[in-house]
């Protein structure tokens, strides 16, 4: 009796094979066999769900009197474009001198799906199905895989949610795109000037994203500069010559100014007032006071280890690719054993991992340009106790850990192109960084004093660079403290300063003008918007306080990035491939404008969110299939007869 191997990709089939110890040559006939192993592949995906004209060859006509359709029994297909490797999976599965058959699809939803639905067509399978589920590519961990894979039965419930994600998007595509197309499509290609009616295409997740950029849009489009005078004043500290910069603020006691005049307390609305501001401080020098000087400890800590999410972020931010070309990417590194499962939304180590998490700094000793920071980090232990701190957490992992290098494919590394090797080089420095101490900052603030105003300058200055040690040479150094520290920087050399205290004379020497102007909203890019995604449309910025609150997401980690690619491809937004900026176009306007009046939940990123959430409690068992079906028939069937007899 012999064990079949099913995976997701030939590369995947193969790379079972080999850790079995079988020669991968030959596998043309769309499978590798040797006399106790069999190794075959899907192609993606073999099977897809049918169009409604398989149902009724008179459905194939748009018409408003056969929505909302909603089938009682669902019919899938083989899709005819694999349809010959699909003949070879399913005589495979069916043999009978098979005694196992171990599926090694993709560990996640979407690899459940796609080895159930080629199942579903194979009525004749006798051979015991077990589940291997690995977070990486490596053979330690494919024969760790095999040795505990689990019956099939185990995935049940996540297979029901892959089954349902998916008749969700069906019904929701098939009805509201054709009941939109049908009431408004003639009207929307009249509005774009075209003579056939425009096909409106309609998603859960699509359409919530679309409305988000197209509100961003919005808000920039009613955007109203406004223009403000900050007055710089210029400080010595003995009447000669000037030592430091600070900023006025202006505070409600002044009598020199109203609180209407100023923009956020810092700067006059009116350069004429300015102006008049500045001569109260003539003649030159006017002796001031500093009414306050403080000197703290700001710490920064290493960051959580990359998702899928922040890793295309960062992507896109410092190398300017799309969140699907880096999922392509992190992909080919996954397969080469470079780095664990990318389709993940954990940012933590799981407790098993971190027990072992020596043999991954171990193994990246052998990349000379990794070999100085391994060697620290092995020096110091300071891997023993990662366990105990928040990097750990096996309550805030679903079913992968981070994304983290393996330790392995030193070989595969000379292959890979510059790109991959700047995303496996992102990947290897967080993850060295949680095993380096904080970053320390000296953080300075001052308050002067000089006829009654108030002049403020605050620094930052780096005194122990901690983790940051890892990104002196890199890209991302340079990226992130570039903008973000220098911000502060109001004052040129505050810490230089000595002698500097609390009621210390200063003397004012000058004042200048410096124009400012506020600034609108800014686009999303593919990289923020995956981020808003995650967070239920929540674009935050703040690192810690993303993940403080971070609730469920629109789309999941492995379909963020084609929901992206989708609506560039139906042209309803551009992107800007030189800064990844997301833009609506014409069209993707007047679809949002049409949900909105028609289907306006659909544009809700909570409401859209909490039907990912619904996924989520049947993998977890807290709902059945029958009350999320019931629910999602109800959604359907109600807002489709709204459109129909608007």
């Amino acid at each position: 009796m012999k064990k079949l191997f099913i995976a997701e990709k030939p590369s995947v089939a193969k790379q079972f094979a080999e850790a079995l110890g079988v020669a991968t040559g030959g596998g043309n006939r769309g499978y590798l066999e040797n006399q106790d192993y069999i190794f075959t592949w899907c192609v993606g995906h073999l099977i897809s769900m049918s169009y409604p004209e398989k149902y009724d060859e008179e459905l194939k006509k748009w018409k408003m009197e056969s929505l909302p359709f909603i089938p009682k029994e669902y019919l899938y297909e083989v899709i005819p474009s694999v349809k010959e490797q699909f003949s070879v999976v399913s005589a495979l599965l069916q043999r009978k001198d098979l005694e196992t058959i171990y599926i090694c699809t993709d560990s996640g939803r979407e690899g459940e799906y796609i080895y159930r639905l080629v199942a579903s067509q194979c009525p004749e399978i006798t051979a015991e199905e077990k589940r291997v589920w690995i977070d990486s590519q490596t053979k330690e961990e494919i024969l760790r895989g095999i040795r505990d894979a689990k019956a099939k039965t185990a995935y049940d419930r996540l297979g029901t949610a892959a089954y349902l994600r998916a008749k969700e998007d069906y019904l929701m595509g098939i009805n509201f795109s054709r009941v939109l197309t049908l009431r408004y499509g003639r009207e929307l290609a009249r509005a774009l000037g075209k003579e056939k009616s425009t096909v409106i295409a309609v998603g859960r997740v699509m359409s919530c994203v679309l409305a988000m950029i197209v509100q961003r849009e919005m808000e920039i489009r009613a955007f109203q500069k406004t223009s403000f005078w900050k007055v710089i004043g210029d400080f010595s500290l003995d009447g000669e010559s000037a030592a430091l910069s600070c900023e006025f603020r202006g505070k409600e006691e002044s009598k020199y100014y109203r609180e209407t005049d100023l923009y956020k307390n810092m700067g006059f609305l009116q350069a004429e007032k300015a102006k008049a501001f500045q001569e109260i401080f003539r003649p030159y020098p006017q002796e001031g006071s500093i009414t306050s000087l403080e000197k703290k400890k700001e710490v920064k800590n290493p960051p959580l280890l990359f998702n899928l999410a922040e890793l295309q972020n960062e992507c896109a931010k410092i190398l300017k690719i799309s969140p699907d070309d880096t999922l392509k990417l992190v992909q080919e590194l996954y397969e080469k054993k470079l780095c664990t499962y990318p389709r993940t939304d954990a940012r933590v180590l799981s407790t098993a991992v971190s027990k072992e998490i020596e043999k991954n700094i171990r193994g990246l000793s052998a990349f000379p340009q990794y070999l100085p920071f391994a060697k620290d980090i092995l020096e110091r232990k300071s891997y023993s106790g990662i366990a105990k701190t928040k990097y750990c957490d096996d309550k805030k992992i679903t079913d992968h850990y981070a994304i983290i290098p393996t330790g392995q494919g030193r070989a595969q590394y000379n292959s890979l192109g510059t790109l991959q090797k700047k995303v496996f080089d992102f990947i290897v420095r967080r993850f060295f960084s949680i095993f380096y101490p904080s970053a320390e900052y000296k953080k300075y603030n001052l308050s002067i004093t000089v006829l009654e105003e108030e002049f403020l300058a605050s620094e930052k200055r780096l005194e122990k660079p901690g983790y940051l040690q890892l990104y002196e040479k890199s890209i991302e150094k340079e990226e992130k403290e570039g903008d973000s520290e220098n911000e502060e920087n109001h004052v040129s050399g505050l810490s230089g300063l000595s002698g500097l205290k609390k009621g210390s004379k200063v003397y004012l020497m000058s004042t200048a003008l410096k124009e400012g102007e506020t600034s609108p909203p800014k686009r999303y890019t593919s990289g923020t918007m995956i981020l808003a995604m995650e967070n239920a449309g929540k674009l935050i910025e703040d690192e810690s306080l993303r993940e403080q609150i971070k609730g469920s997401g629109i789309g999941t980690s492995a379909t963020r990035a084609g929901i992206l690619t989708k609506l560039e491809k139906n042209e309803y937004i551009h992107l800007d491939k030189k800064n990844q900026q997301l833009s609506p176009s014409l069209l993707g306007e007047k679809i949002v404008h049409i949900l909105w009046n028609s289907i306006p939940s659909l544009l809700n990123p909570t409401l859209t969110a909490s039907w990912e959430k619904g996924l989520s409690y049947v993998e977890e068992g807290k709902i059945e299939e029958k009350e999320y079906m019931d629910k999602l028939e109800d959604f359907v069937r109600k807002n489709t007869e709204k459109v129909k007899f608007a």
